[in-house]
């Protein structure tokens, strides 16, 4: 990519606002880096700086309540500027200072509430709605109507916080949201809207409620103050708690393009300066928050409409991280600016790496929520599966040791991996060592499916980190205590991974019988049909690459639903649920398996009913387990040994990178 004629490095204006490029910071709720009074914690004042110091022009924060009285929410969740407006002001004001001296601009982004997708982790109170609607998390839970003196409420708190927001140094806000379904969204849909008063009705009514906020906010503060929406075109809803996939036939329930495209305008002539444009509510969740099933730019269809029907500037995220992606959309006109979520969380760099022309530097997004969005779920901090250091910057940053040691690796998997770039950066002396001739371990054929390209990415990434560190790679070479003897190490790091778990099942043993690696990587040998037993993530993802090559192919899981284990964030679980349905894909769950035969499986239900499957290929995704034999043979010949990843404990990639972070960044 030519830097000096990239459109993401030109200027644009948002309001009387110039920004430096047309690279900005998705708004991301930053959940683990706020105190109990709403305020930004070192973490997170340190997290937002970060991604400025990376060459983001814009940041827009994650949301901040604007009030706590009409939706009642617990404590240190979000930011909140009303409950200690001083104190909000003086550690907002430390962030703004410093994101200012890398030269980029940064807006706080504010809700009007959550409205029917609260939920109790969350809030304190009967969830609020616009009308007497459904919950979204407990349907038989019917949402409190919001009152007239209510919204009154809500439209002169979004103007205090404007003016907290400008007194603590932003450049503007945002607006959350007509978007994802939340309150503001409630209010702009006909399907949560039966209000009779002037907040309801026509499109025109239903959007009074964000024409005022807007017109409050620039009575207040002025103008001059930038004010965007952060803005759903299309909601994907095919029907209560139920979203529609990418492709898919269905009659749209909430908002569609052309209603979309009628809502930029109004908003438009209320005042907005821009638009931060997606797709997407709680129904179909996984618009609004992309996992890896989702195309990289999944918007840009939906999005690019809008410049047919506005002036303001139109910014759009939706898994654009990849720099040829984003400056094709830019070049074209389609938008007019780029925001990226977790991919600046993955890479802060991102910016500076583009325009250094070192896009092979950048560390890829795995679009797996599993540090992000999925630890959100657990009350867990922000972070990222691919980036440990993502929301802990200032704790995990790297430091040269006191005394560079000689480290051994063993296992050239992704916690070997990383463990070796982790120890390589700080200044030790590194080797690995791998049985097999490839690095990437499991990644190697979990990437193998189509829609697993940014794990193939992230080997490639892992391979030129090491390269350019000039690290010895020894492939196709086994670790024994004699070769610990010759070389001498003063740490090794076991990173041996797992090898597949082999149910107890008479016929298992059998040619026809399959673990899911050996079918991810010997496509040739899987027949048709196909009986995937294992109902687990690596299950449902085999199942469906099956599927999608027209092979007739059916999930047999022991417990009553797919995923059963709960490691599964939200977005990629309901969309991967959503595909296999889609592409009928039988689903036998709370079954077991009694025997395999050739050309069939013998299946028990719960009520103890015998049933047959036509098998050709019978495909074993019953989970892994550690591989320490290695381990326990030398463990006690060097006093500084450590175990890691799934050699540790069987996971996923995050805690494979995570385990290897952590030991590398100490030893």
């Amino acid at each position: 990519m030519n830097k000096k004629s990239t459109c993401l490095f030109q200027p644009i204006s948002i309001g009387n606002v110039e920004i430096k490029n047309r690279i900005g910071m998705a708004p991301m709720s930053v959940f683990g880096m706020v105190s109990a009074d709403g305020c930004f914690t070192q973490r997170g004042i340190d997290y937002y700086v970060e991604r400025a110091k990376g060459g983001a022009g814009l940041i827009i924060t994650g949301y901040s309540e604007i009030e706590n009285e009409v939706e009642v929410s617990l404590s240190g969740i979000v930011q909140n500027p009303s409950v200690n407006p001083p104190r909000f002001i003086c550690t907002a004001g430390e962030m703004t200072e410093r994101v200012h001296t890398y030269g980029a601009k940064i807006f706080l982004q504010i809700t009007l509430g959550l409205g029917r997708v609260g939920y109790e982790p969350w809030i304190s109170c009967k969830p609020i709605a616009p009308s007497a609607i459904p919950n979204f998390w407990n349907p038989q839970e019917t949402c409190r109507e919001i009152s007239l003196e209510e919204i009154q409420f809500l439209i002169k708190k979004s103007g205090e916080a404007a003016k907290i927001a400008k007194l603590a140094g932003f450049d503007g806000v945002e607006i959350h949201a007509v978007h994802e379904g939340y309150l503001l969204d409630q209010f702009a849909l006909a399907m949560f809207n039966k209000r009779g008063d002037k907040y309801g009705g026509d499109l025109r009514g239903r959007l009074a409620l964000s024409t005022e906020i807007v017109q409050q906010i620039k009575g207040v503060v002025g103008q001059e103050f930038p004010v965007i929406m952060r803005f759903s075109v299309k909601s994907f809803i095919k029907d209560w708690n139920k979203g529609g996939l990418p492709g898919e036939t269905f009659i749209e329930k909430g908002r569609d393009v052309d209603e979309g495209l009628e809502a930029a305008k109004i908003l438009q002539e209320a005042g907005y300066d821009a638009l931060d444009a997606d797709c997407g509510t709680y129904e179909g969740f996984y618009w609004a928050h992309p996992p890896g099933y989702q195309k990289h730019g999944c918007y840009l269809p939906f999005v690019e409409r809008l410049k047919e029907v506005v002036k303001i500037p139109i910014l759009m995220a939706g898994r654009m991280e990849i720099p040829a992606l984003a400056e094709k959309a830019l070049s074209e006109g389609k938008i007019d600016m780029v925001l990226l979520g977790r991919g600046l969380l993955a890479e802060p760099f991102w910016p500076v790496k583009v325009r250094s022309n070192q896009i092979e530097k950048i560390r890829p997004c795995l679009g797996c929520h599993d540090g992000c969005l999925g630890r959100q779920d657990l009350c867990r901090p922000l972070s990222c599966a691919v980036n440990p250091a993502c929301g802990r910057e200032v704790e995990y940053a790297l430091h040269p040791p006191l005394q560079q040691k000689k480290v051994l690796i063993i296992g050239g998997g992704v916690a070997g991996l990383e463990a070796a770039r982790v120890s390589a950066l700080r200044g030790h002396q590194v080797s690995m060592y791998e049985k097999t001739n490839q690095l990437g371990g499991h990644l190697t054929e979990a990437s193998v499916p189509d829609f697993k390209e940014d794990e193939r990415r992230l080997i490639d990434w892992y391979k030129n980190e090491l390269d350019e560190l000039g690290i010895p790679i020894y492939l196709g070479e086994e670790v024994s205590a004699e070769l610990i003897e010759a070389k001498k190490p003063e740490v090794i790091i076991v990173a041996t991974g797992s090898t597949s778990r082999i149910p107890q099942i008479q016929g298992v043993d059998q040619d026809h019988v399959l673990t899911a690696c050996e079918a991810l990587l010997d496509q040739e040998k899987v027949g048709d049909p196909v009986v995937v037993i294992g109902g687990g993530l690596v299950g449902c993802e085999v199942a469906l690459w099956l599927r999608r090559q027209n092979k007739n192919v059916t999930i047999v899981e022991i417990t009553e639903e797919l995923m059963w284990a709960g490691d599964v964030p939200y977005a990629n679980k309901q969309m991967l649920h959503d595909l296999l349905e889609w592409h009928n894909v039988k689903i036998m769950t709370g079954t077991t398996v009694a025997e395999i035969s050739l050309n069939r499986v013998e299946i028990i239900d719960r009520s103890f009913q015998k049933d047959e499957i036509p098998a050709a290929t019978v495909i074993l995704a019953t989970g892994y387990q550690p591989d320490r034999q290695l381990y326990e043979k030398i463990k006690d010949l060097i006093p500084e040994t450590y175990l890691i990843g799934d050699a540790r404990k069987v996971r996923n990639i995050m805690w494979a990178i995570w385990d290897a972070y952590e030991i590398a960044r100490s030893i």
